[in-house]
């Protein structure tokens, strides 16, 4: 209790400092709460993990009681879109999940010929990458550690390296598409950009983070890579690998494929379609989700209420919803075009100095808070960039890496990293230590932000 009391106390104090500090800088008393509130929310996340959506719904209470905001603009602030398109998402890989899809995948890939420890390595990596962008960094990391830990128990080898490998391409993956992380459905929305400028664009650098972090960790992890290959020449693979991923039968295994590959396809020609139609931007984006999971509803009736009840992560989703919203409102306050305009005070509008602050505080921010938490903070002064006319299309960019890259330095920076060393943990009883991952997560994680700020930087293609 004593402890729980610190935290809350410390939480009040930060709020309050940035309440008095926002009237000190000339905000307004609207400004200054709804900073305030939403400080408090963010802080709720990081000391009250287990209580965050709780600092969500009193937050935006107090917000509405106020009149710091309205009924009307918290519905329009809410980013519906945003959780509708994850709502559908999440029904889809439900049922990609309940057929074996992702287990087929891997069982495919891993009977490959002559394989070695170094081999096996950029498959783990790739592979990780590829299912990050393909469909989430959740859903790609369950089935990931699933196949690593089944090879090295058949190798007698220690898991940790190799589930470490994963995870960090895990999160270097999810900054390819807008599929990979919810931050970048929530960037795409925001900012205009498309899929198709996420293949374009974010694709290129995620797969040259990529291939640098594949070769570090060959040589960082060299020595179990070592024992891996003496085991694997010692007990034979070939045979083996048939028999080590178990995939449930479905008959109807090519159908699903077809769902997904298809809602791929129209989520992917989006723009094109939604120009073509004259329809609003982001309509065909939301809309295709929304129809992909209607049919498998119908089609597997008797499983419905399961893919909305268990596979659709209410509780992030409607934290996610009020944090919009509590985002939304430094907005409607124009507390963000004031933050905005002091940073243009402070840097000049030198577009590569704001880029490189963006960069870097979104990447050490989102190794110590939740990537999304991190972006929703940030996505309004962005957007009070373009109110007072500054291109941001690179700070979108670094904004997006950032949130990705930032969550390799800790063993806390990204969802894909908890998710994954619970299982470890409750599998094979390994809990992993905070230094055992933070060296190596600090060096992925600075050499890759840097690729990515040379990019935005040096590349006008990107600005």
């Amino acid at each position: 209790m004593k402890n729980i009391a610190l935290r809350l106390g410390i939480l009040l104090l930060i709020s309050f400092s940035l309440w008095v500090f926002a009237n000190k800088i000339g905000m307004n008393a609207q400004q200054a709460l709804s900073i305030a509130i939403f400080s408090m929310s963010i802080l709720g996340t990081l000391f009250f993990w287990d209580f965050r959506l709780s600092f969500a719904f009193v937050g935006t209470a107090v917000l509405l009681i106020t009149k710091t905001i309205d009924i009307e603009h918290l519905l329009i602030f809410s980013s519906l879109e945003v959780i509708l398109f994850l709502i559908g998402m999440m029904v889809i890989m439900g049922r990609l999940k309940d057929s074996g899809v992702f287990a087929w995948i891997v069982s495919v890939i891993l009977r490959i010929p002559r394989l070695t420890g170094k081999r096996f390595v950029f498959i783990v990596a790739v592979l990780s990458g590829i299912f990050a962008g393909a469909v989430d960094e959740v859903t790609s990391i369950i089935f990931m550690v699933a196949a690593v830990l089944e090879v090295c128990d058949y190798f007698e080898v220690n898991p940790t390296p190799f589930i470490i490998i994963s995870v960090l391409s895990t999160n270097i993956g999810s900054a390819a598409t807008v599929l990979g992380n919810p931050i970048g459905i929530l960037i795409a929305s925001k900012s205009g950009l498309t899929f198709e400028d996420f293949i374009v664009k974010a694709m290129p650098i995620a797969a040259l983070c990529l291939l640098v972090t594949s070769a570090m960790l060959v040589f960082w992890y060299r020595k179990p890579i070592a024992l891996l290959d003496k085991n694997i020449k010692e007990f034979g693979a070939n045979e083996i690998l048939t028999k080590l991923i178990s995939v449930p039968a479905d008959k109807r295994l090519k159908i699903n494929m077809l769902i997904f590959f298809l809602t791929l396809i129209f989520i992917s020609l989006h723009h094109r379609i939604e120009v073509a139609l004259g329809l609003a931007s982001n309509t065909v984006l939301v809309a295709v989700p929304l129809i992909s999971s209607g049919l498998i509803m119908v089609w597997k009736r008797n499983k419905a209420r399961k893919y909305i009840e268990k596979d659709v992560e209410w509780w992030t989703l409607i934290f996610f919803l009020l944090l919009f919203v509590q985002a939304g409102t430094l907005k409607y306050t124009n507390t963000t075009v004031f933050i905005a305009d002091k940073l243009v005070q402070l840097t000049g509008d030198n577009i590569s100095v704001l880029t490189s602050v963006i960069l870097w505080i979104s990447a050490l921010g989102s190794s110590m808070l939740d990537n999304v938490v991190l972006v929703a903070a940030f996505i309004p002064v962005l957007q009070g960039f373009q109110a007072i006319n500054i291109t941001t299309q690179s700070l979108w960019w670094a904004l997006l890496f950032g949130g990705c890259l930032g969550g390799n330095i800790t063993l806390i920076g990204s969802t894909a990293n908890i998710v994954a060393l619970g299982i470890l943990e409750k599998e094979r009883n390994i809990r992993m230590t905070f230094f055992s991952w933070f060296w190596v997560g600090l060096s992925v994680g600075l050499i890759t932000t840097c690729i990515v700020w040379a990019a935005l930087t040096f590349i006008p293609f990107y600005r």
